[in-house]
């Protein structure tokens, strides 16, 4: 049997798989190459991107496919067969919540591992003065600073809102806390935040925006941060919520991802009581510690190993 070697492939997209792909390659030099050719094993960290990998390659070497998440709702005739052309290559899949490992089990018969990605901790860390940070980015020292980093608007038209991302969910949950705050104030950062944005305007609904956001600034805005909400319908992180526990960041989320893996039950909400939901930092931040690199690794080499034994 050959030493494990695993090439992950590229998504070249400015999103979080480049930075897992990046970070793999930082920490695990011995077992990973970057010539697919070299390998024997190839890891599609992007599943969409999987034509632009040589398909001789993929019938000749053992597969793992990361899934993040399904969208039952745009799961369409095309996406099914391009996931089914995909899985006559794959050996095994990696999803990155038992969420998306329960959905994948109903389309393959094909072993399934479910491992949230790693913490960076030299990137994700606490800040204790949050004043200096609110001053640093002119954000009003004594507002209700609620935030929320990922996009809400479909790309097709950059005006309508990408439901599975929830923003109606949190303009409706906001404009709740508004009336008991009214100092209240919401940071955004990220690509595609025009629909919540023209209706942030329409509410009078203080904010800053902030597009295009190193991990510094995105860390340091974390820590600014009375509370974070994920209001999405459909994740299969997503990133914020383990970024907020080690950031020691309030969060409360929707059933979504890896809410009910990280966060306390009575930071999990629906519709219907989410004025009742309430953060809890101390147990969020227990259950990512052993996330936290190079001790996330491991997980990951003992699948990897597994997959290239068998």
């Amino acid at each position: 049997m050959k030493p494990l070697k695993v090439y992950l492939n590229k998504a070249n997209e400015n999103w979080i798989a480049d930075r897992f792909r990046r970070e793999w390659y930082q920490y695990n030099k011995e077992i990973s190459t970057n010539r697919v050719n070299k390998s024997n094993l190839i890891w599609v960290l992007s599943p969409w991107t999987w034509n632009k990998l040589n398909r001789k390659n993929l019938d000749q070497k053992k597969v793992l496919c990361t899934v993040h998440h399904i969208d039952s709702a745009k799961f369409n005739n095309e996406q099914k067969k391009n996931f089914y052309e995909l899985d006559q290559y794959v050996k095994s899949y990696h999803a990155v919540s038992d969420i998306t490992k329960n959905q994948l089990s109903e389309l393959t018969n094909k072993k399934i591992y479910s491992i949230p990605f790693w913490l960076n901790q030299n990137i994700w860390y606490p800040i204790i003065n949050k004043t200096e940070i609110r001053e640093k980015y002119d954000i009003p020292i004594d507002s209700y600073v609620i935030g929320t980093f990922q996009r809400d608007t479909e790309g097709h038209d950059l005006k309508s809102p990408k439901l599975s991302k929830g923003p109606d969910q949190f303009l409706e949950i906001i404009l709740k806390y508004k009336e008991k705050n009214p100092n209240l104030y919401i940071v955004l950062t990220g690509k595609r935040r025009q629909w919540l944005i023209n209706n942030l305007k329409i509410h009078h609904v203080s904010y800053k925006y902030i597009e295009m956001a190193s991990f510094e600034k995105i860390n340091e805005l974390y820590n600014c941060l009375d509370l974070y909400i994920v209001a999405s319908r459909v994740e299969g992180g997503p990133q914020a919520i383990p970024e907020c526990a080690i950031t020691e960041t309030p969060i409360v989320s929707t059933n979504v991802g890896l809410a009910s893996q990280l966060l306390s039950k009575n930071s999990i909400f629906n519709m219907d009581n989410y004025e009742k939901v309430k953060p809890d930092t101390k147990y969020a931040l227990e259950k990512i510690q052993e996330m936290k690199i190079p001790g996330g690794f491991k997980k990951f080499t003992n699948m990897l190993k597994e997959i290239n034994e068998s």
